[in-house]
This record gives C-alpha cells, sequence and structure tokens, in this order.
C-alpha cells in the first residue's frame, strides 16, 4: 500500500475511512483467524457505519478502566487502531498495559506503528498521564522496536509479556 498525499494521523474514529477500515480488519480476520465476535462486530459496522464509529469513537469502559480509541488514518486511508487505557488496574499492570496498538496487514513493515504510538504518547499526555506501561508478548519482536524507537525502557517480564515504561513528558 501506497501513503495518499496526506500524511497519515491519529483521529477520532470517522466514518470517510469506512471502505479502507472494513477491508483492513476483514484481511487481518481472514489472515489471523479472528474469532466470530469480530466477525459480527464487523458485519453489524458495516450496516451502519456511521454508528459504529460513533459509538467506538466515545470513550468507553473495559478492562475495569475507561479507554479512548483513536484510528491512524492517510486521507480516506484506514492504517490502525491505537487504545489508550486511562488508568491501570493490577491485572493491565501485569499485562496489557496502558497502551495497545494495531496496524493493518497492508501497511505494516513502513514505520507506521512507530509514528502511531508517537501520536498516542501525545494523547496520553492530555489524558494527564506522566508515564505509560505498554507489554507486548516476549517473542514479538516488531513491536518491541516500535516501543523502544518511542522511548520504551524495559521492565522485566510479567505473564509471558515484556514490559516497558515510556515517560510522557509535558
Amino acid at each position: 500500500m501506497s501513503a495518499s498525499d496526506r500524511p497519515p494521523r491519529l483521529v477520532p474514529p470517522t466514518a470517510a475511512v469506512r471502505d479502507s477500515f472494513l477491508a483492513g480488519e476483514r484481511g487481518d480476520c481472514l489472515a489471523e483467524g479472528a474469532t466470530d465476535d469480530w466477525t459480527r462486530t464487523l458485519d453489524d459496522a458495516a450496516a451502519d457505519f456511521e454508528a459504529f464509529a460513533a459509538r467506538v469513537r466515545a470513550v468507553r469502559h473495559r478492562w475495569g478502566v475507561p479507554y479512548s480509541t483513536f484510528w491512524y488514518v492517510s486521507g480516506e486511508h484506514y492504517i490502525g487502531t491505537l487504545i489508550i487505557r486511562h488508568r491501570l488496574t493490577p491485572q493491565l499492570a501485569d499485562v496489557g498495559g496502558h497502551v495497545g496498538y494495531h496496524v493493518v496487514t497492508p501497511w505494516r513493515r513502513q514505520g507506521h506503528a512507530t509514528a502511531m504510538l508517537a501520536a498516542g504518547l501525545t494523547e496520553c499526555r492530555r489524558l494527564g498521564l506522566d508515564r505509560v506501561l505498554l507489554t507486548c508478548a516476549a517473542g514479538n519482536e516488531p513491536s518491541r522496536r516500535v516501543i523502544l524507537a518511542n522511548g520504551g525502557v524495559p521492565d522485566g517480564r510479567r505473564q509471558g509479556e515484556d514490559r516497558f515504561w515510556i515517560a510522557v513528558t509535558r
């Protein structure tokens, strides 16, 4: 995939990337064997994408904490998703952390995850976080490189997840 003439940016979920979002996420479902729940969610999203984007755009609650969702887009192209959990629970302090991100397959290995996380750290700062925890599977070298490129400081391993803290300077 090549980027449009607009540089990628982190935005609240928007219907402007409907076709690209659905194509990218469905492609990843096939490639990665996604759950039936996510497949059903995508089918529902296709039926009323405006409503889907509005739901995803709202601050929601999961993992026992509020969280915000952002999409990384370039023009009409959806590149990936970034989730920011507004605080940690004891479970998220072990596995999950504050930030999760995902780049759909056609856009991988082009530096988008690194740039998306950098933009996400700005959003973390806006939420008042001073430092954030990121975790990744011990064997996930691409994610490890993304985190380190954004200033991640290793903090050991728990439950098969490598842990990193990133200072979010003001």
